[in-house]
Formats: structure tokens, sequence, C-alpha cells
């Protein structure tokens, strides 16, 4: 079943909190659509799409949900697979204080690009920057860190047809999207990407029950994907690692000790972001890196 979500300043959040209220309830296996404000809260260029934002409750990215998945319970895993993204016709990339490039967005033809107006021009790669669920512990969490429940990933690994692998923290889930980015580098390193509202944003919502996860995983195109987050990028590549080298033993039937030294040979470690205070570091394994 397809469930929209109209873009209103009820369905919009700029927090995470368990104590949210969920916009809809859908079954395991169900989809949801909707349209997505940029970073700052724009839908058209000028100007913020609502002067309606609380100080506290808003001040982190504009985020369509709660979504409640029945049945999804404390200790599961919610499965998110992204199925289509279409960005509106501008993006921004800020630089400091000063500095900002606005982009046009070409969504045509077989090639979507994304042109800076200084003579640049870029491959579009549309993402989703903020995916997660509510964290159990009570209280406002900001949504510009990553966690072990998701937010904000900032992977652009992430496009149509990649999905995401978050342990379940609350009852129901209370899964919350938004933060498109039109293209991104692994890094990040101004603090943004090329942001960009959404005129389409269509997910599809599972459970499994199967998974044990210390960091969320993540299947795109033909690999597997596997995050860390910590405020220290060392720490976040050990998570990262760790979390591959479960990811090997569960897929693989592999050991501790020979993962290890079949992943310093067919994992790569790309650096997500550096931006967000808590770091990000994701491995990826391609299928056919070790036959």
């Amino acid at each position: 079943m397809l469930h929209e979500i109209p873009l209103e300043r009820s369905t919009l959040h700029g927090h995470f909190s368990a104590a949210l209220r969920p916009v809809v309830t859908i079954d395991p296996g169900d989809s949801v659509r909707f349209q997505s404000l940029d970073a700052l809260w724009h839908w058209d260029f000028e100007g913020r799409w609502s002067d309606e934002l609380d100080p506290e409750l808003d001040s982190g990215h504009p985020l369509t949900g709660p979504i409640a998945v029945r049945g999804a319970a404390v200790g599961d895993t919610l499965v998110v697979r992204t199925d289509r993204l279409v960005p509106r016709d501008w993006g921004i990339t800020l630089s400091g204080d000063e500095t900002q490039v606005r982009w046009a967005l070409d969504n045509g033809g077989a090639a979507a690009t994304a042109d800076g107006g200084g003579g640049e021009r870029v491959a579009m790669a549309p993402f989703l920057g903020v995916i997660g669920v509510a964290p159990p512990e009570p209280g406002v969490h900001s949504t510009i860190p990553p966690r072990r429940f998701g937010g904000n990933i900032d992977c652009r690994e992430l496009t149509a047809g990649s999905t995401l692998y978050l342990p379940i923290g609350v009852e129901g889930a209370l899964l919350s999207a938004g933060d498109a980015h039109a293209a991104q580098g692994d890094g990040e390193v101004s603090g943004t990407a090329i942001e960009c509202p959404l005129e389409l944003a269509e997910l599809t919502v599972d459970v499994r029950r199967d998974l044990d996860l210390r960091m969320p995983i993540a299947r795109s195109g033909d690999r597997w994907i596997a995050f860390g987050f910590d405020e220290d990028l060392d720490i976040a590549a050990d998570l990262a690692l760790e979390t591959m080298l479960d990811l090997l033993r569960r897929e693989r039937g592999i050991d501790r000790p020979r993962a290890l030294a079949l992943a310093s040979v067919a994992v790569d470690l790309h650096v997500t972001q550096i931006v967000n205070g808590t770091k990000g570091v994701h491995a990826i394994l391609a299928d056919d890196a070790l036959g």
C-alpha cells in the first residue's frame, strides 16, 4: 500500500524524539510518498517555507514524519528502500558565511546534471541525507549528528535503489526522513552538499527480526556498506570495520580473524562526512571482491 504524506506544517519537524506523534501508521512492506524541503527549510530559493518555526524544536533539518510501522519492536531492524527521488530545479552549496554556489538542476535526459553557473557541471546522484528512527532516550535530539539509529548519515551511496538497515530503538520505529542532496562528495567538506528540495520522495519500509546490528548497514547496487559514527574519526573507522566484519560472518560464514585478513584486501573505508560533530566512516565490500 502507498501512503501519501502531504507537505504541511503538521507533517514536518526539526528534531528526533520518541514523544513525537506519528503522522501516519503503516504496515511492513508499505510505501510512503512525500515532498521535502531543503536543509534550510526552503521550497523555493527565496525565503523559508514557513515562519512558524520553534527555535528549539525546529532548529535542525525539516524531516517528514514520524512514520510508525505496525509490529516494529525494540531490537528489530527497520529496512528502508529508497525507490524514487525527484529534485526540484535548484540547489545550493554554502561555504563559510559569505560564499554560496547556486545550482540549476536538470532532471531531464539520460544524465541528470547540476550547473554551478561558473562553468562547473556535475552529475546528479540524489539521496536523502537524513533517514533515521527515534532514539530511545527521552527528550529532544538534534538532527545534525548521525547515530546508531540513523539520522544525518549523509552517505552519497544511498541513492534510489539502495536499502538502509537501521536498528530500532522504540516501539513502532518512528521513521523520519529529509535533507535531500542532489550530489555530494565523500567528506562533505564545506558542511553542505547540493542542498535541494524534492518534488517527490518514495520509500518502501519493512521490518526484519533476524539482524542484530551494532551500527546501520546498507545495500547499494552490487555492494554492502557498513557504517561507523563517532566524534573521533578513528573510532568511527573502527566501528565501520567491526560492523563489516559482523556482516562478513553473517553473509559468508567467515570467522573473525579470517574476515579481518580478507577485509584488509577487499574492503574500502570511505570518510562519509567530517562536518556533523559526530563523524562518519563507511566500509564498502563489492559482491565480486572475494569471488
